[in-house]
């Protein structure tokens, strides 16, 4: 496919830029391209005062205010829209109004942040809102890319600590997940922007080619910190009860049996070569846990990596 852009011309703009999944991003672009053409948007400048030292254009830029993006998509070539994070239907609001803002800033191109199991009839509410936001952008007069991202393997990192504490990994009946790292998806998302024809449209699921159920993460941690944690499977509304005990909104604590019910039903047991685009075409999966931080005063570091080489696919640990 032809592009309409010359990389070394156009500005790529990216938002949520100083996010967890945003910095990652901006700074393997700043690997492809000059820093003079790159440019984010954020919500407090100030915080990417370390991109603007570079060379990073910076403006501030508010999905719920959209006479701030029109300021920071000016000049646009290209615009990748980090998904807001924010739950129910007014995320899928917020991130057409990132769309609508790009197209009115006359960039050539806008990519999306989706979610692997982006759907109307999931059970994941995520991937009805990144469904409906597919489909705006969609049917908007311009090229674009929905990079459906596998699910985060930082989820572990909200359930960890307590089983560190109790030796109990105490959670609704699951099923296997492609879980996949923040720094593999931005290097994804790197390959959209720069490499014209690489990722258009809609793409298939980017995941690792593991997949792993809590029962697995009982025993990677155990294995890690030589402490015996056990997969304790509870009935959803039990568990609903006691989180919401402890504190959890009741709204909150929906949403995440949402994941639980959509894990069930299969709907992330999907794996995908994500790194294709690769030259050697061939990498292995590990999901890695760093002993040192397996700590009562910090979660366990646990990333879903691809490493280049020439090895089966396999799993492995860091210790």
């Amino acid at each position: 496919m032809n592009h309409w852009f010359t990389l070394e011309e156009a500005m790529i703009i990216v938002t949520g830029a100083t996010g967890r999944l945003g910095s990652k991003i901006v700074e393997k672009l700043l690997d492809h391209v000059p820093a003079e053409t790159v440019g984010v948007s954020v919500r407090d400048p100030d915080k990417a005062a370390a991109l603007t030292a570079r060379g990073v254009r910076a403006r501030a830029g508010d999905f719920t205010d959209p006479a701030t993006l029109d300021h920071a998509f000016e000049g646009a070539g290209q615009v990748l829209v980090v998904s807001a994070a924010i739950r129910g239907p007014q995320a899928a609001g917020a991130n057409k109004v990132a769309i609508d803002a790009a197209v009115r800033a006359g960039a050539s191109r806008v990519l999306y942040t989706s979610h692997q199991v982006a759907s109307p009839g999931s059970l994941f509410d995520p991937g009805r809102q990144h469904a409906s936001t597919e489909k705006h952008l969609a049917e908007q007069d311009i090229a674009h890319t929905a990079l459906r991202h596998g699910f985060y393997a930082s989820t572990f990192e909200l359930y960890a600590p307590a089983a560190l504490r109790t030796g109990e990994l105490r959670l609704p009946a699951d099923g296997p997940v492609s879980w996949t790292a923040h720094a593999d998806l931005a290097e994804a998302d790197v390959i959209a922007l720069t490499r014209p024809g690489a990722l258009d449209g809609v793409t298939p699921p980017l995941t690792g080619p593991e997949l792993l159920d809590f029962a697995d993460v009982a025993r990677i941690l155990s294995e890690v910190t030589g402490r015996t944690i056990t997969r304790v499977v509870v009935d959803d509304e039990e568990w609903k009860a006691a989180v919401t005990a402890q504190g959890m909104p009741a709204a909150a604590a929906e949403f995440t049996l949402g994941m639980f019910r959509a894990a069930r039903a299969g709907e992330f047991a999907v794996t995908t070569r994500l790194w294709k685009t690769c030259s050697d075409g061939r990498r292995s999966q590990r999901v890695r846990l760093s002993r040192t931080s397996c700590s009562s005063r910090s979660p366990p570091v646990v990333e879903a990596r691809p490493r280049c080489g020439h090895g089966v696919r396999r799993v492995g640990l860091t210790r």
